[in-house]
């Protein structure tokens, strides 16, 4: 018969050629990764007959792999299974299987076709248990460190506080309280004014964790830290090679951080008039423009400002735009100070000592009644953190159970207690002030001296006639 390059027969050889050569070298790819890979894997017939097995495999049983080919695996691997699956069909996956005093980890599966079993493939996944315990120690270690910064992220970037963490009953609070739940629900912008240390953070934490935001994340930016050069890199981050000292992968800023959930300017009084415009534009338009970036990138942020200094008088002033201020003015949560709610002062006192309690781990009992009416009656000019201050110090000065009139600062006792300098002014005054600082310094010596008032004169660096002359002073004892 002769065969013409361009009959059929001449086409179906060639096709069937290149066919067996694909499967030739498609054969020797799968011999060559069944020999170099890292586990051990044996392959054997329906009756047990080993007809593969890679180098692995040999050296874990101390062989040679032309001593394996060729027998039934029972001959050759103590306590094998592979003969059973062949008979079972049924695949054995991580089973503990002891060759020559060691327990190791395999798996076991058939190889099924026309739903007869023609092969079963072997494979070590452990060649000593210990290697496993050591894998999943290695695990649970990851797996803890990752749990931890995750917690540390959600912490740095999550509300801590809620409405109930703001402590009172007074109607001035109540009212503002009831405004910030109502407010919380929706995605308008909150301006939060008040004094410094009446509890503006709080009510951004507590406005973001009852608003439909609470899941996303809480970003808290102190405008009054920020140096007036970093504001734009801080607050909409830039593109790599934006300027020099640039990080290379450019960074996300404080809008960008963000996104999907609340950010929190404090001291927004303190925002120069040129960030002031772009800070508009994002209440606009409700987009950033990184540092060095092309276009612009679309956010979804609310904004809740705070400012302890009066922004009406600073846009009066030229110092804070007016249609800037507008648009934070939706809605103003004005906070109360303390001395205008004078009867939340005995739960707050409480209510810090615990915490105060559980933060230091010296227990207290409470304070003395003529401590709490002096700490009712003073004015507050620091508020709930001055309280909480004056409370703190007490608590590591104490020698007894509760707070004492001797716990508290001297000039506190004459300023909230009626004496001569009871008035609010006279409390706020230079004078007040420097007796007060003077007093504590003095009390501090006499109390790290156990009493001795010569070695209390030598630490503070003035005679011991001028000591007991302030001590007479301000009458301590």
């Amino acid at each position: 018969m002769i065969i013409h390059k361009s009959g059929w027969v001449h086409t179906l050889l060639h096709s069937l050629s290149k066919r067996a050569e694909r499967a030739e070298k498609d054969c020797l790819m799968l011999e060559d990764a069944l020999g170099h890979a890292y586990e051990g894997l044996l392959i054997t017939d329906a009756r047990g007959i080993i007809l593969k097995v890679n180098e692995a495999y040999a050296r874990f049983l101390e062989t040679t792999i032309d001593k394996l080919v060729g027998r039934h695996v029972t001959d050759v691997i103590e306590n094998t299974r592979m003969h059973l699956v062949a008979k079972s069909g049924v695949a054995e996956i991580a089973q503990l299987q002891k060759i020559k005093g060691h327990e190791m980890i395999c798996s076991r599966i058939p190889i099924i076709e026309e739903g007869k079993v023609v092969a079963v493939v072997g494979k070590i996944m452990f060649q000593n248990i210990e290697d496993l315990f050591t894998f999943t120690e290695n695990f649970k270690k990851l797996k803890t460190e990752l749990e931890f910064y995750k917690s540390e992220l959600s912490k740095h970037l999550s509300a801590k506080y809620s409405f109930n963490h703001i402590v009172g009953i007074s109607k001035e609070l109540e009212w503002v309280k009831d405004l910030g739940r109502k407010v919380a629900m929706s995605t308008t912008t909150v301006l939060l004014k008040g004094e410094s240390g009446t509890g503006k953070e709080l009510f951004a934490h507590a406005i973001h964790n009852e608003s439909n935001r609470r899941l996303g994340p809480f970003i808290k930016v102190n405008c009054a830290a920020i140096p007036e050069t970093l504001f734009e890199s801080e607050l909409f981050g830039y593109r790599e090679g934006a300027f020099t000292g640039a990080q290379k992968k450019g960074k996300k800023g404080k809008f960008a951080l963000a996104d999907k959930g609340t950010i929190f300017l404090d001291e927004i009084s303190e925002l120069p008039l040129t960030m002031q415009v772009k800070l508009l534009r994002v209440l606009q338009e409700k987009e950033i423009e990184p540092v060095g970036a092309e276009a612009s990138e679309a956010v979804d942020v609310r904004i809740i400002a705070a400012s302890n200094r009066d922004l009406e008088t600073l846009v009066k002033n030229g110092m804070f735009r007016h249609d800037l201020y507008y648009r934070l003015n939706v809605v103003m949560l004005e906070i109360p100070p303390l001395r205008s709610r004078r009867d939340d002062i005995p739960l707050l006192i409480q209510f810090h000592l615990r915490q105060l309690e559980r933060e230091t781990g010296i227990p207290v009992e409470g304070v003395d009644p003529d401590v709490a009416g002096i700490l009712k009656q003073h004015d507050w000019p620091g508020n709930v953190r001055e309280l909480r201050n004056v409370l703190e110090q007490a608590l590591y000065v104490k020698v007894g159970p509760t707070i004492s009139r001797n716990d508290i600062p001297g000039a506190l006792v004459k300023c909230g207690g009626g004496g001569i300098m009871s008035a609010p002014e006279a409390c706020r005054s230079l004078k007040f002030i420097t007796r007060m600082a003077e007093e504590e310094a003095i009390r501090t010596a006499i109390r790290e001296e156990k009493g001795d008032k010569q070695a209390a004169a030598v630490r503070l660096g003035i005679s011991k006639s001028s000591l007991y002359a302030k001590v007479g002073q301000y009458d301590l004892k």
